[in-house]
């Protein structure tokens, strides 16, 4: 899980991903349209993808799903959670704060 949290901690926003997940992709697409640039890591197509999914299962919890988004090095959680802080409103002022966001 080091390496998880040295990941996240490299970019303001960092997606661990599964490059056939749709959420994902919209998840993508939420930030793009922010005018965000989203670091991502396509666990399918990583050498050691596997285990850092596994690590992530072990922290986030068993059976959670992709995303998995870190904004400002911090967990946020995945769809569900980007999705509400979206909703209301408080989505744009973590990105701000975390330096991804300028306007």
């Amino acid at each position: 899980m080091e390496r998880v949290f040295q990941l996240a901690a490299e970019r303001p926003v960092v997606m661990f991903s599964k490059s056939t997940c749709c959420m994902c992709h919209t998840i993508n697409t939420l930030f793009s349209d922010f005018g965000v640039h989203t670091t991502v890591y396509e666990l399918d197509e990583m050498p050691r993808g596997r285990e850092i999914e596994q690590a992530l299962a072990r922290h986030v919890g068993a059976g959670s799903d992709f995303p998995v988004v870190f904004i400002g090095g911090k967990l946020v959680g995945g769809a569900n959670e980007i999705m509400t802080l979206h909703l209301n409103g408080s989505l744009s002022t973590m990105l701000k704060r975390a330096g991804a966001l300028w306007l």
